[in-house]
């Protein structure tokens, strides 16, 4: 009987990846999530009874399905479960507060909530009923934490799901996924806009298989590899670049729910980490850490960074201090799956840190005017990208679809940016006033909209300033209102308790006007110089 490797036929959606998992790579470990350990083979068994036991409460190809969770073996479970039924997976941020939470689920019709409550002291369901009424289109609460009563009085428990497995075939639940097509939407990822307001990304099974079958090629992730996923599930890196290259690539799927430096040293050397990916901050928090030497690092191999510029201090010393062969950084936005460009790994370390690298097979990228020319090579102009990476649309939102895909398919990114003689994407700067604060991305227009309902405030601007650790940090500028007192302080207190922690300004300048032009409009660049007046 032959032992020879199966060839490798790339799926075209997420329910063939995971049969496709289960033929290739059966007895190889899937998922290592503290004492949850699970091969391709079992994992395809727990894949396949949750979508029973989905099917059996009600679920239909098609409904919208949100997951509020941390990284785990049951996200992972339960997103592949979905998609294996035809279901459109909608992640929500772990640390949005209950209106923003509300927000989501409403604005995307979710007809099923999975909700980890209770992760890191957050009563999710407590904060999402306090955000006002249920929204309307939320039909069934799912707990994956699992009381330990078996269930709880308003939804079902995970074991409650998994007993109505026994209700569906799995004939009938493979028949659903059968008529899965690769265009069919996958995915609803909200992402916050420049008017504050999230939009939802639509993206299909064929892109997310397609995208990062190229990304594991560039990057060469390796049947094999043990995959520290630090980024979280509910955004495109440890979605896409994580979970699913993974699964791809038969690596192992080593999931953190929150990241500590001293916490991945550990997990690195007990579970011989070969791959990491995330924004510049977690490196440079191993780097520093003052335990780094006490740990084995020796089996890391492969480093992926993006979302922040990376400083080439920070790439000299990856090179010089650990042990990875390969480090690439790359660029591309939700609204393209997450990925349009990357480094690749031949690149020189001034490539990697000055650049994003090159587009993607089959991806197209231009440095356009205001008018939408193409500018000469080397000069900085707007980046916009067209291939079959770009998002359909936003969901139920076609003015903002309008003005983000032109008529010729170009997505207009918002982002400012040159070409290299090499073909190399640097980003020089954006267009609108987006924030990124250690791999999140923050639009002030939703801090400003938040902040505005403080009874001391009468105006307010943020902007993003350097953090040594985060990268950049939001700065609110306020105008108090006359007669009233109120303190730095209070107002960050007051800002925690409605959005989440990454949107929080770090600091608070009062000041008695704000910089503006002939026409009124606050001067956001003068700030960021540190020129209030």
């Amino acid at each position: 009987m032959s032992t020879a490797p199966l060839p490798r036929v790339s799926p075209q959606t997420l329910p063939q990846l995971v049969r496709s998992g289960v033929a290739r790579f059966g007895e190889r470990e899937a998922v290592v999530d503290g004492l949850n350990r699970v091969t391709y083979e079992d994992l395809g068994e727990q894949v396949t009874t949750t979508a029973r036991g989905l099917l059996a409460a009600g679920l239909r190809p098609g409904d919208r399905v949100a997951i509020w969770a941390p990284n785990s073996l049951r996200w992972v479970v339960s997103a592949m479960a979905l998609y294996s039924v035809g279901a459109i997976v909608v992640p929500v941020n772990t640390r949005f507060k209950g209106p923003e939470a509300r927000y989501v689920l409403e604005k995307s019709g979710a007809r099923m909530l999975l909700v980890e409550n209770g992760f890191l002291g957050n009563d999710y369901l407590a904060m999402l009923a306090a955000a006002g009424p249920r929204p309307p289109d939320l039909e069934t609460v799912i707990r994956l934490d699992d009381p330990s009563d078996g269930g709880f009085s308003d939804g079902i428990s995970w074991r409650a799901l998994l007993d109505r497995a026994e209700q569906v075939t799995p004939e009938a639940a493979a028949a659903v996924g059968d008529d899965v097509a690769p265009d069919d939407v996958s995915d609803i990822i909200f992402t916050s806009g420049t008017t504050g307001h999230p939009k939802g990304v639509q993206l299909t099974h064929g892109q997310s298989v397609r995208v990062y079958e190229s990304w594991s090629d560039i990057a060469g992730l390796q049947e094999g590899d043990r995959y520290l996923v630090t980024l979280p599930f509910f955004h495109g890196g440890g979605n896409k670049a994580g979970m699913i290259a993974s699964l791809l690539r038969g690596a192992t799927i080593v999931p953190m729910a929150t990241f500590d430096a001293r916490d991945a040293m550990a997990l690195i050397e007990a579970e011989r980490v070969s791959v990491m990916n995330g924004p510049p901050t977690i490196y440079n928090s191993i780097l520093d850490h003052p335990d780094r030497e006490k740990f084995d690092l020796s089996s890391l191999r492969m480093a992926a960074t993006g979302a922040a510029v990376v400083p080439m201090a920070m790439v000299l010393r990856v090179h010089a201090e650990l042990p990875f062969k390969t480090f690439v950084t790359a660029y591309g936005l939700t609204e393209c799956c997450g990925t349009a460009t990357m480094c690749r790994p031949s690149d020189g370390p001034a490539t990697v840190a000055e650049t994003n690298g090159r587009p993607l097979p089959g991806v197209e990228l231009r440095i356009v005017d205001r008018a939408g020319a193409p500018v000469p090579d080397g000069d900085a102009g707007e980046v916009v990208i067209r291939g079959y990476n770009v998002t359909r649309g936003y969901f139920d939102d076609e003015s903002a679809t309008a003005r983000a895909i032109d008529d010729d398919g170009w997505l207009h990114t918002g982002d400012v940016g040159s070409l290299d003689d090499g073909g190399n994407l640097r980003i020089t700067d954006r267009l609108g006033d987006m924030i990124i604060v250690g791999g999140f991305n923050v639009y002030p227009a939703e801090v400003e909209q938040a902040l505005a309902h403080h009874e001391a405030v009468s105006e307010v601007a943020v902007v993003g300033v350097p953090d040594d650790r985060l990268g950049e940090v939001g700065r609110a500028y306020v105008i108090r209102r006359p007669g009233v007192v109120v303190a730095e302080d209070d107002i960050i207190a007051w800002c925690r308790e409605r959005l989440a922690n990454f949107k929080v300004p770090r600091s608070v300048v009062f000041v008695d006007d704000l910089p503006r032009n002939a026409t009124g409009k606050v001067l956001k660049r003068r700030l960021r110089d540190g020129q209030p007046g």
